[in-house]
């Protein structure tokens, strides 16, 4: 599916040790026209082999497995060639599991409580390209980052938010509001009346003008200067 372009389906790989879970993602994803399940494993291991083999285009992944867990499973995966889009999928929302999340690679980090209609978009995002944390992870994520610093140094981050945030033009201050709310580029796209394209020019001149390199960063630089 990637840059396969418009109306292609998202081939979808479940990796989870409880075959309840794999049961009711399966069921969930099976009535999508755009989203099909190409395969379940029950480990890491067996998540490994099988993406390796079928070529998903994202692997929803459990932390918690035997054999082989999902951070290491992510991780391997991601330092293959041409890895698929992996979607962490779980119960637990320590912030230790989202920083080693990302660290491993992953694109999305979600809750298994999450809304499916939630879940379906965050699959198609990050088919698209486009990473996805639930607002409670982003919450999580921003606080770990914040209690790592003293007040001085909170003060100083507060500073050079403003700093940087006042390098922008209007309209892509708008675009960073959005994405420190978590909104999508097609729902930032719909909420300032803009083409999806022209969301994705802004968000990557938001990269440059922010100095950060993902919309975690920009969330968190928002959030430093108060603003969401």
């Amino acid at each position: 599916m990637k840059g396969s372009g418009k109306g292609a389906v998202i081939r979808v790989l479940v990796v989870d040790d409880d075959p309840l879970v794999r049961s009711a993602l399966g069921l969930m994803l099976g009535g999508q026209a755009d989203v099909e399940v190409v395969g379940e494993a029950s480990d890491g291991r067996e998540g490994i082999t099988l993406a390796v083999s079928l070529r998903p285009d994202v692997v929803l992944m459990d932390i918690r497995m035997p054999r082989l867990d999902g951070l290491d499973a992510t991780r391997e995966l991601h330092a293959g060639t041409d890895p698929p889009r992996v979607i962490v999928l779980t119960t637990f929302d320590a912030d230790d599991h989202v920083v080693r999340a990302l660290g491993a690679g992953a694109d999305g980090f979600l809750l298994k409580d999450t809304p499916p209609v939630e879940i379906l978009t965050a699959i198609r995002r990050v088919a698209d390209g486009e990473p996805m944390l639930s607002p409670s992870v982003t919450r999580t994520l921003i606080d770990r980052l914040r209690a790592e610093h003293d007040d001085t140094e909170t003060t100083d981050r507060v500073a050079d938010a403003e700093c940087r945030l006042a390098l922008l033009t209007d309209r892509e201050r708008d675009v960073a509001l959005a994405v420190g709310r978590g909104l999508s580029n097609a729902e930032i796209a719909v909420e300032l009346h803009l083409s999806v394209a022209t969301v994705k020019a802004h968000v990557s001149r938001l990269f440059d003008k922010l100095q950060v390199t993902n919309r975690v960063q920009i969330a968190i630089c928002v959030h430093d200067a108060g603003l969401v």
